[in-house]
């Protein structure tokens, strides 16, 4: 085990003992109590803080950083998630307009490339803390009268069900990994370029008709990425490219 490595760990350990938002030790500090150099330390410090467990406060300090939320691969809205781990989701509508699908959204709608579309930028949050940025699109025809407002009273897939009639039923989603760009460090409140994962949503209703189609941006240092893992086990090429929304 490398000397960083150590001090990552022996870091960590510390981390484990101290609460939400309490400080760590400073750099001077941790260097001479674990009898490393300050270099090592500092680097150290660099890998927690990108792995989410410290966040650093320009002019205050090192604090031990809000822990990460598990994102299960299933089918279920942000809102009911939240709501599941014993947490207050909120919605802040960011923008919403109407426009033709054009080529692109109409390849991944489904839809001809004049058919209007809602496209809806919404900023997610759990216990009032940014989450997420999310970008949807849906046909017009699908919600009539859609408004900002109302994406910001509670799940959308509920809305979805009990104002339109539309039952969400399945989809397929892609996520990769990826950096925020100044808008999206902007509306998260993290650094640009900060490390963060990419959600690409396709869902579908009863019949196999594609409703909505998603982006999401989810912050790095708050979520990790869960699978549960039953059932045969057989080997497969990994694949590197991902066909999405055919």
């Amino acid at each position: 085990m490398t000397k960083q490595a150590e001090t990552r760990d022996r870091v960590l350990d510390l981390i484990e003992q101290l609460g939400v938002g309490e400080s760590i030790p400073s750099e001077r500090q941790l260097s001479a109590n674990l009898g490393v150099s300050r270099l090592t330390v500092r680097a150290a410090l660099d890998e927690l803080v990108r792995e989410g467990y410290l966040v650093r406060r320009r002019g205050s300090g090192t604090f031990v950083s809000e822990p990460k939320i598990a994102q299960e691969l299933t089918l279920t809205s942000f809102t009911d998630d939240m709501r599941r781990r014993g947490m207050t989701p909120g919605s802040r509508t960011l923008d919403l307009k109407v426009v033709p699908a054009g080529a692109r959204l109409g390849r991944l709608l489904h839809v001809s490339p004049s058919e209007a579309v809602v496209v809806a930028k919404r900023l997610r949050l759990a216990d009032r803390e940014t989450m997420a940025i999310e970008t949807l699109h849906v046909r017009e025809s699908l919600v009539p009268g859609l408004t900002a407002a109302e994406l910001e009273e509670g799940s959308f897939y509920a809305l979805l069900r009990d104002r339109y009639g539309v039952v969400v039923a399945g989809g397929i989603q892609t996520i990769e990994p990826t950096v925020t760009n100044e808008e999206e460090s902007a509306a998260l409140g993290v650094p640009l370029h900060s490390p963060a994962f990419l959600f690409e949503r396709f869902s579908r209703n009863e019949a196999g008709e594609i409703v909505e189609f998603v982006q999401s941006t989810y912050r790095g240092d708050r979520y990790r990425i869960v699978t549960d893992l039953s059932g045969s086990v057989e080997m497969h090429r990994p694949q590197a490219l991902v066909a999405r929304g055919s």
